[in-house]
């Protein structure tokens, strides 16, 4: 295994991980923007990029960039989140060349026609009709809005359904002409794949790609707050947060590893207590979202109407709990459940080049897994209680709730609840 890395004097990175066992390779461009480089007025236009890209360049309309790629048994795909877009195929060993082809082709060349715009309007128009329908996907929506009020970090990825409608293709070029630049993007590669040839591809389709220019995001502050949206569905969907920690801060692992003790499987606190002794819920698990200037700890849960009013008392016990009295066999049991699952990572060509490509954007570097792997074995149990201790008795709650939830505890109480 060879991770390399060299950087194109258009400031790009092209990393490649060579696993020359495989038949098979998965490539992809990672762009460091996403829907918090927007601006109020371009509301889900990051993720109108990622559809628009694939809707024909000058040189290949959309049903050519599809059969081209699926011709020879291949897949493209894209997705945008609050950070970063990635454009990425899956390919044998021998095609990689037409990966990189149409991946810089869609990228530099594409027209975005009107006909095709208004088209797919009307799809992502049905994408937030779908996800408001979804309980699972909106509370979530309703909980980052709840941290980040009034910021870009806290609205929603797929936009509005009138910002959405109101893009035009000189919309999305300029959005695309000031984020897309050299320095915010990696070409990365994992499996059987080349690095020098890719250096040369990307050397050669980007060679006119302006290095730098793009913006800073609005920087984010967390603040906490509710949103509750009764409805008629028959579970609720609760999720209760907290201000987490940032990707290059000192709590990072110390937060993954909580978030990994109080809710990350069968064994954690949480499913123990709440699901398995009490048969207070179908689903709950804890999560840490980290950011490049913030975070955020929270868990989720859905419930009954019955056991609405039970829930959260009981996982705010908890989680004060969890400030004294996690043990050092939690931590180490953590530590070796995240060790294994960075190993098995390794294992798939499509997660590695992902796991690169994030590493450089996040970090500017590709990360030795043995670093990880030491950086999270210093973790210790004190540690972890001590960031417990922070982040759940110092900072604003935020609250999501959709389905039954008038009998929720109101904000008050559960932030009481946590001080006493």
């Amino acid at each position: 295994m060879s991770v390399r890395s060299t950087t194109l004097d258009n400031g790009m990175t092209v990393i490649t991980d060579d696993m020359p066992h495989l038949e098979s390779a998965s490539l992809g461009i990672w762009v460091k923007a996403g829907s918090r480089s927007e601006t109020e007025a371009e509301h889900g236009i990051s993720h109108v990029l990622e559809h628009m890209a694939f809707k024909g360049t000058r040189t290949r309309n959309a049903l050519d960039i599809a059969e081209a790629i699926e011709n020879v048994g291949g897949d493209l795909n894209a997705a945008t989140s609050v950070e970063h877009t990635g454009y990425f195929a899956r390919v044998l060993k021998e095609d990689v060349p037409l990966a990189g082809d149409i991946l810089s082709d869609i990228l530099q060349n594409s027209l975005f026609e009107q006909s095709e715009l208004d088209r797919e309007q009307q799809v992502i128009v049905q994408e937030i009709g779908a996800a408001r329908d979804n309980p699972d996907d909106h509370v979530f929506d309703l909980f980052q809005q709840a941290a980040y009020p009034d910021q870009p970090i806290g609205r929603t990825i797929l936009g509005t359904v009138d910002s959405v409608k109101s893009f035009t293709p000189d919309t999305i070029r300029d959005y695309m002409e000031r984020n897309y630049v050299g320095n915010q993007m990696v070409v990365c590669a994992a499996g059987n794949v080349d690095h020098n040839a890719l250096v040369d591809t990307a050397n050669d389709r980007f060679h006119g790609l302006k290095a730098t220019g793009a913006p800073a995001p609005e920087k984010a502050k967390y603040v906490g707050g509710e949103h509750r949206l009764l409805s008629d569905h028959e579970q609720a969907h609760i999720v209760l947060g907290f201000e987490g920690r940032a990707y290059n801060s000192d709590g990072f692992y110390a937060a993954q590893i909580l978030a990994s003790v109080l809710g990350g499987g069968m064994s954690s606190r949480l499913f123990q207590e709440v699901r398995e002794k009490r048969g207070l819920c179908y689903s709950v698990y804890a999560f840490h979202w980290a950011f490049a200037d913030s975070g955020i700890f929270g868990v989720a849960a859905s419930t009954g109407e019955a056991e609405v009013t039970d829930l959260l008392p009981v996982v705010l016990d908890e989680l004060r709990k969890a400030t004294e009295t996690i043990t050092d066999e939690e931590v180490v049991r953590v530590r070796n459940q995240i060790r294994a699952g960075l190993l098995m990572s390794l294992e798939s060509p499509s997660s590695r080049a992902g796991q690169l490509a994030r590493q450089q954007i996040l970090w500017g570097r590709p990360i030795p897994l043995q670093e990880t792997v030491d950086r999270i074995n210093r973790i210790t149990a004190d540690r972890v209680k001590q960031i417990a201790r922070t982040i759940f008795e110092t900072g604003s709650v935020s609250l999501a709730g959709i389905g039954p939830v008038a009998k929720l505890p109101d904000y008050a109480a559960i932030t009481s609840r946590l001080k006493n």
